[in-house]
């Protein structure tokens, strides 16, 4: 696909799904850092908790329409909990399935409460210069397939453990992946999935260190 495409161009973007049809590519999420992926509509994407530590925050998008994109509100009044279970679908912003979650080989923490964090972020957590952020990630995925939004809109956030108590408290947990845990979403329609390795090096939520993880897109 050539050149940029801008919000509310959607007419120049479109990919066939002969054209997305790969049988189970793997593709690295590096470190701190983010990927977007075309699917169609039947493919699957399983994410994978390389090391057993690093929380993927993961977003969906409608390919044919950026303003449609799951949504973490959305979804939970659909799924009446917090956190997606297997067999959930993941809802948009338009009350539609976007992806299904047919496999989940983890502990099943995920966390849909906590917004992908930003430079401001880390800037309240003390940090004084720049830090690599799942927000900024979010946008160079999509900018690397020469698509530009102007939004960010809350992640799903795979793997990442955030307990919560009767009173309303929530707390920052590690991790409790083990190495090769994943998850599998199923798209429901033609999307753009992205994907950060969180950056988080100030909580414990990565377990103190932040690593690559990998994806493999089937069918």
């Amino acid at each position: 696909m050539q050149g940029e495409i801008k919000y509310g161009d959607f007419a120049h973007f479109f990919v066939s799904p002969n054209e997305c049809k790969k049988t189970e590519m793997k593709h690295q999420i590096p470190a701190r850092a983010g990927k977007a992926h075309r699917l169609a509509k039947g493919q699957s994407v399983k994410v994978i908790n390389t090391h057993g530590n690093q929380v993927v925050d993961f977003w969906a998008f409608n390919a044919n329409d950026f303003r449609e994109y799951m949504g973490m509100e959305h979804c939970r009044a659909f799924w009446s909990r917090l956190f997606p279970v297997a067999g959930d679908k993941m809802i948009t912003n338009h009350r539609r399935p976007i992806l299904t979650l047919t496999e989940d080989n983890s502990p099943g923490r995920h966390d849909t409460l906590i917004a992908p964090c930003d430079n401001e972020r880390y800037g309240l957590l003390g940090c004084t210069h720049y830090h690599d952020n799942c927000r900024d990630n979010m946008h160079a995925g999509l900018a690397a397939l020469g698509i530009t939004i102007p939004y960010t809109p809350d992640s799903l956030n795979l793997f990442m453990n955030i307990p919560w108590r009767q009173d309303g408290a929530l707390e920052w947990g590690n991790c409790l992946c083990k190495p090769g845990d994943s998850v599998t979403f199923r798209a429901e329609m033609d999307c753009i999935v992205v994907f950060s390795a969180c950056p988080q090096d100030m909580l414990p939520i990565n377990n103190g260190i932040t690593t690559e993880a990998h994806y493999e897109v089937m069918g």
